[in-house]
């Protein structure tokens, strides 16, 4: 009797497929088709099985062999209740698994999409990884994947450095180090491809001072079980092997957003897109094994967003711009000209402050939650993606921003200077 070999496989011949990816806020977002329907998910080294954010009824797809199941994840909150449905056909390029499960969310508080600024369908975890060699190249926004047996790490991987990769419970963890100012240690990291920051610690003894003040407070993220706050700092360094990093970005979550992950004793914390971006990374899962190779991000300094404010990506609205033109009419006796026009109509995509950080620029200067952002320096919001605006505001100390929102109908002019939120 022959089986059919489980999980995502490639088609016979195919030895390698290129998959193009977009990477936002340093999370690697794919195009997925399950059972006939295109989506856009967050490919996630840090869960194992994919998750499926049923928002609305344009969204909804048809599943079978469904059961209810409880989830339960990072943040203080208990878990969410969900459908596990098994026996769903998903391809990712030329990858297909035929029979994939995954956990359907029906909590409308689950949402990615507002805070990334593109529609976010789901997670697709380590089920993609298991059975092929996935190379992310985060610099051209591509993923190569291998079929495992007809892989050969020195011909394709010049350059890289391996690193041996533990697993608990499925999930891949790492070890570096970390150096603050009174401490260093060495600590074992789950690697979380589906993690935006740089690094997350979960033990700040040693590293978080009050006298004198070293941190903020802060929003970290959105976890499967609530909202995720915690303190976040600067350390000295982290190393892993020959590389080097200086003057790294750190988030410290508070203990009951993170009570879950305690109970995989030998997790000191994770490793996430703000670090990972930096390289090509091949996950080789099978071999129990990580390749770094760096690239024209490594050396880029860690900087906090300095403006202190949150955007959401709240929807679209219309845009109607009238265009008034004069054209001149030829007759056999004279000539005239007649003032035409055109109405382009568009929807453009509308941002909204859902946090200020106390005593920060934007607090400051008078921005209120619930304002509309309508242009940044002169250019109207609508012609920036929402990671761009993120990334104009952590980039350059000083730099001074004039910014107009709208409250109440009315139109406002605010200006202020980024500043670096570490005191």
């Amino acid at each position: 009797m022959l089986f059919g070999q489980i999980g995502f496989t490639l088609p016979v011949g195919i030895k390698k497929e290129i998959i193009p990816f977009q990477l936002v806020n340093n999370l690697p977002v794919i195009t997925v088709n399950i059972n006939g329907k295109i989506l856009s998910f967050i490919l996630d080294s840090g869960v194992n099985s994919s998750i499926y954010f049923s928002l609305n009824a344009s969204d909804t797809l048809d599943f079978k062999n469904t059961s209810p199941v409880l989830l339960r994840g990072l943040g203080p909150e208990a878990g969410i209740s969900a459908v596990r449905s098994t026996n769903n056909t998903i391809t990712v390029g030329n990858a297909i698994d035929r029979n994939h499960a995954l956990f359907i969310v029906f909590d409308m508080n689950l949402n990615f999409s507002p805070r990334m600024g593109i529609p976010i369908h789901g997670i697709l975890g380590n089920d993609f990884f298991k059975n092929f060699v996935v190379s992310i190249d985060y610099k051209a926004e591509k993923i190569t994947i291998y079929t495992s047996q007809n892989f050969d790490a020195r011909k394709k991987l010049r350059r890289s450095i391996e690193f041996p990769l533990q697993f608990s419970s499925g999930k891949p963890y790492l070890n570096l180090k970390v150096f603050g100012e009174n401490k260093w240690e060495e600590v074992t990291l789950l690697v979380d491809s589906g993690s935006s920051d740089v690094i997350w610690l979960f033990n700040r003894s040693g590293f978080i001072l009050d006298a004198p003040l070293n941190y903020f407070e802060d929003f970290l993220g959105l976890g499967l079980s609530g909202n995720i706050f915690g303190k976040r700092m600067q350390i000295d360094s982290l190393t892993l092997g020959s590389f080097k990093l200086k003057k790294v970005n750190v988030a410290f979550p508070d203990e009951e957003a993170i009570a879950v992950a305690r109970n995989f004793q030998a997790r000191d914390g994770s490793i996430g897109g703000g670090f990972l971006s930096r390289f090509t990374v091949t996950f080789d899962y099978s071999n129990k094994r990580i390749f770094f190779k760096k690239n024209k991000n490594f050396r880029k300094p860690f900087n906090y967003n300095m403006s202190g404010l949150t955007l959401e990506h709240q929807g679209l609205e219309l845009m109607i711009k009238k265009n008034l033109a004069e054209n001149q009419v030829f007759s056999e006796t004279s000539t005239k000209k007649i003032e035409t026009s055109t109405m382009q109509i568009s929807l453009i995509p509308k941002y909204i402050v859902v946090d200020v950080r106390p005593n920060s620029p934007a607090a400051e200067a008078g921005i209120n939650i619930g304002d509309a952002l309508m242009s940044i320096n002169g250019k109207p919001s609508y012609e920036f993606k929402l990671y761009e605006i993120l990334d104009m505001f952590s980039k350059e100390e000083g730099k001074k921003m004039t910014l107009e929102i709208e409250r109440n109908d009315e139109i406002y002019k605010i200006k202020f200077f980024l500043k670096n939120p570490i005191p």
